[in-house]
């Protein structure tokens, strides 16, 4: 299978690449100087090079609080870019995969959303991914895929690092942390939702439309950072702080867990959350922690 993948350096996209070639794949990943997004003429000109059966579009705007002070700008690569992809991805009878996120959820169900569940965004960034997953399922041969509380070997740049990697690092210059215990989430390594991604586009009876793939289960970030310092044997005083969803004036989803429930009927299931960060820290430090 020919797979055309945007966002090679990120965390999803670099792991994606890897994968893909390893499981005999033929894979093109363009740079940015080969490829801007925002360009609908530059990734024409890319389909034309490569034709491929499969793209998968990782790039993304996704600061939640830059999307606050920069709509226009999470609007145009997380809607209007992903509109057009899928448009000519369309016209190359090509399927386009691009992923949301939790937060296109309020977090009110109080318990893991479904793929079927109604929308309802509390910030920009949000609002921008939900109106890119309308714009792209326009189109026949569409595929999106929510996660949520995503790490992975390359971090997430944008943000300073991932999750794990930055509590790592927290832990080196202080005896005492603050952690929020507000919202709970499915904490997802990008290795396992790779190789769930590649089985899903390889999946005979795929169809289009939304699937929710993340590590199995939820926990809080407190929960989450507990888990890493247990696991890493680090020694620090975790305090857990409810801040209500809260950074400045905007909200976060309280309850943005995701349940998979349209892929595990075609046999794709990632491991649970804690197994996944198992897997993420024997490979990223080398350590030899055992599965629970």
């Amino acid at each position: 299978m020919k797979i055309l993948i945007i966002g090679k350096t990120g965390q999803l996209g670099s792991v994606l690449i890897k994968d893909a070639i390893a499981s005999g794949h033929d894979v093109y990943a363009p740079t940015k100087h080969e490829l801007d997004i925002t360009n609908k003429q530059s990734f024409l000109t890319v389909m034309k090079l490569f034709s491929p059966d499969v793209v998968i579009n990782t790039a993304a705007y996704h600061n939640v609080l830059l999307c606050e002070e920069n709509p226009m700008m999470a609007f145009q690569i997380n809607c209007i870019a992903v509109n057009e992809m899928a448009e000519i991805s369309t016209d190359f009878n090509a399927w386009f995969v691009s992923f949301s996120t939790d937060y296109v959820f309020d977090g009110m169900k109080r318990e893991p959303y479904i793929e079927s569940d109604t929308p309802f965004p509390l910030q920009k960034y949000g609002f921008s991914k939900l109106a890119g997953e309308y714009a792209a399922l326009t189109y026949p041969k569409s595929i999106i895929i929510r996660t949520c509380g995503l790490y992975g070997v390359e971090g997430a740049t944008s943000k300073g690092g991932n999750f794990v990697d930055n509590r790592i690092k927290d832990s080196e210059k202080n005896t005492l942390l603050e952690v929020s215990n507000d919202q709970t989430v499915s904490p997802t390594y990008t290795g396992d939702l790779s190789n769930a991604v590649l089985h899903l586009i390889s999946h005979p009876q795929k169809e289009s439309g939304i699937y929710h793939l993340v590590n199995q289960g939820s926990c809080t970030w407190y929960e989450f950072t507990k888990e890493i310092y247990e696991l890493m044997n680090i020694n620090i005083k975790l305090i857990p702080v409810n801040r209500n969803g809260l950074t400045n004036n905007m909200r976060r989803p309280l309850f943005s867990a995701l349940k998979n429930e349209k892929a595990a009927k075609l046999g794709i299931v990632l491991p649970g959350w804690k197994n996944g960060l198992i897997a993420y820290l024997n490979i990223k430090y080398l350590h030899n922690v055992k599965e629970k």
